[in-house]
């Protein structure tokens, strides 16, 4: 390496991305996304072969972001202290030994221990790969590496392409099983990948260098985190007024939060420093409301199309291509622009085309309205993530950039336990016609309040690679 000292060479140009970390960052990144998607097509053959309904088998996707919202922003905050290899290997370790127990469950608890243990395994990928991507940008002076975040956004778009299809595919091959045994070879993918090709060490930041661990850590502050997202997960899982008691336990948790988190020399999140940052506090209530649309109608929609439309997984996972094909390609063309406020309008307008369209299906309804409703739900789905990730990438505190994206990944599962519930309320026992209008009202709420946060949000400024961030 150059000596940092002597400075580059007059016209010399600045060093490129390390492009040997990208399999690492992209394999791990999609580890979540994938078991997000592959469950979705093997909900109905898991209730069908462990006698369980559809209220009942919605715990699989529950219990995954319950797990995930809470261990997304803690092990960012530990690869904001100690470097993202360590939380990389165990993390994807961890999916390996959940994809065995997994394959092995033989009823629906040991199944939903099993999905607990990938929601926990599958947290480090994502804010690694953003830690290195700031990394990276700040060893070579890129400080908008657009090429980059567009990789990341278009590989979890194409895992969403093959995960129904090839959740389908397993199933059809090697029953629903085969999609919890296919963590074991990813997983032994990205330890290898990660020993061979992730930095032993990467630079402390400014705020983790000093202290000893524990402040460093801020275990209490992690700790009532926990409590407050717990409980609330847990209400939100299931509302009724029966479970008041947990509100007002979340409510607690909160408050004694904010106290330890106000004190704490070193907090796990620094509520001032994010108090102040109304940027990126509405880009995460953005992320909670297109992630109820999105996740709703991943769900709720896919199992639609099996018990009330009558497909096979392995047809409702090719039903849902045309969405995904064209996310990707939306993603790439509009991945050259670094600007997110237009990108956001025309996300929540595909939204509520989307769901209006919904409403309109039957049991009776030709193949070619499904698919349609899939291509619309396509712009959003390629629009939206790309906008609200590179959004935290610009507005987040650079020392916080992986705990920050990992808040962002927890208020999207916030999102998606909230349309896990709606799905499960809607649909009751079956995944009837009926039931699914009942979720597209819900959808088509959730899709006109996102549009309304980013019409009255002048915060939206244009994210740029030069090193300037969206105004606060």
């Amino acid at each position: 390496m150059t000596d940092a000292k002597a400075g580059p060479a007059v016209g010399a140009e600045k060093p490129g991305f390390d492009r040997g970390l990208l399999p690492p960052m992209l394999l791990g990144s999609v580890l979540n996304p994938i078991n997000s998607t592959i469950i979705a097509v093997a909900l109905v053959p898991i209730g069908r072969a462990l006698g369980a309904p559809a209220s009942q088998t919605a715990w699989l996707v529950s219990a995954l972001y319950l797990a995930t919202s809470l261990g997304q922003p803690v092990v960012g905050r530990l690869i904001d202290v100690f470097g993202p290899r360590r939380l990389f290997l165990l993390g994807t370790g961890l999916v390996g030994v959940a994809g065995v127990a997994g394959a092995l469950a033989p009823n629906l608890g040991i199944l939903i221990g099993a999905r607990v243990l990938l929601g926990f395994g599958t947290c480090a990928g994502y804010p690694a790969a953003m830690a290195l991507v700031r990394s990276e940008a700040e060893r070579t002076g890129r400080d908008g590496p657009g090429g980059v975040l567009t990789a990341l956004a278009v590989a979890n778009q194409t895992i969403a392409v093959v995960g129904p299809l090839l959740g389908g595919l397993l199933i059809a091959v090697g029953g629903w099983r085969a999609t919890f045994a296919l963590n074991v070879p990813l997983a032994v993918a990205a330890v290898v990948l990660g020993l061979l090709r992730l930095p032993k060490a990467l630079p402390a930041s400014g705020s983790t260098r000093h202290g000893n661990l524990a402040s460093r850590l801020d275990l209490p502050g992690m700790g009532l985190f926990a409590a407050l997202l717990v409980t609330l997960l847990l209400f939100l899982m299931n509302p009724h007024l029966r479970d008041w008691y947990l509100l007002a336990l979340s409510a607690a948790a909160g408050a004694a939060f904010a106290i330890q988190e106000l004190r704490a020399a070193t907090p796990f999140i620094d509520l001032r420093v994010l108090g102040g940052n109304t940027p990126l506090l509405a880009t995460y209530g953005r992320a909670l409301v297109a992630y109820v649309v999105a996740y709703a109608f991943l769900y709720g929609f896919t199992q639609w199309t099996e018990e009330g439309f009558g497909l096979t997984p392995f047809h409702a996972g090719l039903a849902q291509t045309p969405m995904f094909l064209l996310a990707i390609g939306v993603s790439i063309v509009s991945g050259r622009s670094t600007g997110v406020r237009g990108k956001l309008l025309l996300g929540a307008a595909g939204q509520i085309v989307a769901c209006l369209v919904m409403l309109t299906l039957t049991g009776d309804s030709p193949l070619w309205t499904l698919l349609l409703v899939a291509l619309v739900f396509g712009v959003p789905q390629g629009l939206n993530n790309l906008a609200l990730q590179n959004s935290v990438y610009f507005q987040a505190d650079p020392e916080r950039t992986a705990s920050s994206a990992g808040l962002l990944r927890t208020f999207a599962y916030i999102g998606s336990m909230v349309a896990s519930s709606a799905t499960a309320a809607s649909f009751g026992q079956h995944a009837d016609t009926g039931g699914l209008h009942r979720l597209a009202w819900v959808m088509l709420g959730a899709g006109v309040l996102y549009l309304l946060l980013t019409l009255f949000d002048r915060t939206l400024g244009r994210a740029s690679g030069t090193g300037t961030r969206a105004p606060a």
